[in-house]
């Protein structure tokens, strides 16, 4: 029996597939090898509390308020620089009266256990708005205004959108202390630039 093998077997599981441009696949290990030299950087920033990170707070329900507070509180206690830029909705996180207020929607979330069609109901919002508060308080969850003031003790910026104030009627003294107002998508996206994060919410 023989015991010969052919010198390009070793070279096979390496070889390109057939048809396949060689000089593309070169391409795409070498994007692959600067992505991860990337997130390296990223990840060694982020242990050195060097780490940025912008978040654009677009929403105003209730459980839409924890994500970039949870965030930004979270990166800030690792020494990120965290800035929240609220646009929209999202401005209603920092309105000192509206804040207080935030509801959760029953219709059109998935994640509820009820058909829209009680969810339409009138007072719905409000009856899954208390089940949730309730959940929060029982199981000593933070509250947005904790949420808002931790970050803000932390070094975290909250940014109120100009066009937003303008667009809703606020006034700038509508806001928590310590809220930047009249700040523009330019400024935001300048921010965006810089940063090694940038998440829209």
């Amino acid at each position: 029996m023989s015991t010969d093998t052919d010198p390009t077997d070793a070279d096979d599981a390496t070889a390109p597939a057939a048809g396949v441009d060689p000089e593309a696949v070169a391409a795409l290990e070498a994007r692959i090898d600067e992505l991860e030299d990337e997130l390296a950087d990223v990840r060694a920033d982020a242990d050195d509390g060097d780490g940025k990170m912008v978040i654009i707070a677009t929403k105003g329900t209730l459980d839409m308020a924890y994500p970039p507070l949870i965030l930004a509180s979270t990166a800030a206690a690792f020494g990120w620089d965290v800035t929240v830029f609220h646009t929209f909705w999202g401005l209603d996180i920092l309105h000192e009266d509206r804040s207080k207020d935030l509801q959760l929607s029953a219709v059109g979330n998935p994640s509820m256990p009820m058909p829209n069609a009680i969810g339409a109901l009138p007072g719905m919002d409000r009856v899954t708005t208390k089940m949730m508060e309730k959940r929060i308080r029982d199981n000593d969850t933070a509250s947005i205004q904790e949420l808002i003031d931790t970050s803000l003790d932390m070094g975290v910026e909250f940014q109120a959108c100009q066009m937003t104030i303008d667009l809703m009627d606020y006034d700038e003294d509508d806001f928590f202390d310590g809220v930047t107002v009249g700040v523009g998508a330019a400024s935001a996206l300048g921010d965006m630039v810089d940063a090694d994060v940038q998440l829209l919410v």
